[in-house]
């Protein structure tokens, strides 16, 4: 008696692709937490304002930082034709030199381990046969992205290194939105990783999944107004809170000719754009919170809209904090981060509602 047969796919190796997806994300999520950490660095340089320090890019020969005094002392010269120790520093010595040229030096270098890091392990997964077309793709978006980046980071500080010293807002913000850019997209494909073949995650309202999408773009625009702000040091001005100067909507917001130019250099549009783009966050937040509580989701998908809403407060605390104290370093610090912590919530949430059986 014949039997038909019927080619069912090998158990054995749909559980060996799982595995090897899972060392991938893995891989990616220490990828995403260097990012983290390189985006923390970033920030304390530009508080600092060290990020000048610097004034020529070697990436490939830059590794080793000086050594003995005659090369501190030419790095110290090659500084002091800048026009920030020009017009800022000139009576900074060797020693204060090296209290701003550490911190840049460790951001650059901390930039070269990422490219070796994310490098090494994607050639060995590429001749392992690890990584099918379509993953394939995504990594060498996410490489060419980070490339980009080193690029950006020396044109953001060439343009502190002409007539001017500072960097240019524009620019500095542009590096700022291609960090949030590479974190959030690898951090979404390792998530995406992780939950191949688990069949049908979690169907939900698509209202509330057109809000959760809405929010974390908004979070994101919130965040490059930072940079704007950061890169105008506008948070040393107007440090009250809720009122400007006494006003809720301040005079001179319209000063600049062409109109539009207010918003990327205009001290007082920006700060005041980034504050109601901040409280319009935390309404927003609160907004989907609240309707995730009326919606049938997971446990996990419950917890992280409550995460959502505790983290949006403490942002929106530390913000008024940073604010009302003129900028401290720490605290700033710490407001930049929880930014990309919420961030990195509304991301997981959204991907917890999305179906990725297919």
């Amino acid at each position: 008696m014949k039997t038909a047969s019927v080619n069912l796919p090998d158990q054995d190796l749909i559980s060996q692709h799982h595995a090897t997806d899972k060392v991938i994300a893995k891989w990616l999520f220490v990828m995403c937490g260097m990012v983290f950490f390189m985006m923390i660095l970033g920030g304390l340089t530009r508080l600092t304002h060290s990020g000048l320090s610097m004034v020529n890019w070697r990436p490939v020969m830059g590794w080793l930082p000086p050594i003995g005094l005659q090369e501190w002392q030419y790095v110290f010269d090659l500084y002091k034709e800048s026009p920030e120790f020009k017009k800022l520093n000139d009576g900074m010595t060797i020693e204060g030199f090296k209290s701003i040229f550490w911190l840049e030096y460790s951001h650059r270098l901390w930039g070269r381990i990422m490219g070796v890091v994310f490098l090494l392990p994607f050639i060995f997964f590429l001749v392992k046969g690890w990584v099918n077309r379509r993953l394939m793709l995504r990594l060498i978006i996410i490489f060419l992205m980070g490339a980009f980046q080193g690029v950006l980071g020396w044109y953001m500080v060439k343009s502190g290194l002409i007539d001017n010293p500072d960097v240019s807002q524009y620019r500095l913000t542009a590096h700022l939105s291609a960090a949030i850019a590479i974190y959030g997209y690898m951090f979404w494909v390792a998530m995406s990783l992780v939950k191949i073949g688990h069949g049908v995650l979690i169907l939900t309202s698509p209202r509330l999944m057109i809000a959760s999408i809405f929010t974390v773009f908004w979070i994101f625009l919130t965040m490059i107004s930072g940079g704007f702000v950061a890169g105008l040091d506008a948070g040393l001005t107007y440090n009250t809170f809720p009122l400007m100067d006494g006003q809720f909507v301040p005079d001179g917001l319209w000063n600049r000719n062409p109109w539009y130019s207010n918003f990327f250099e205009n001290i007082t549009t920006v700060q005041f754009d980034h504050r109601i783009l901040a409280e319009t966050s935390l309404f927003l937040i609160v907004g989907v919170w609240l309707a995730s509580r009326k919606t049938n989701i997971s446990n996990s998908a419950r917890a992280l809209f409550n995460a959502m809403l505790i983290m949006v407060l403490v942002q929106f605390v530390l913000g008024i904090i940073t604010l009302m104290f003129v900028v401290p370093i720490f605290v700033a610090s710490l407001h930049q981060i929880g930014a990309l912590v919420l961030f990195t919530f509304l991301l997981c949430a959204i991907h917890t509602l999305i179906d990725h059986s297919n």
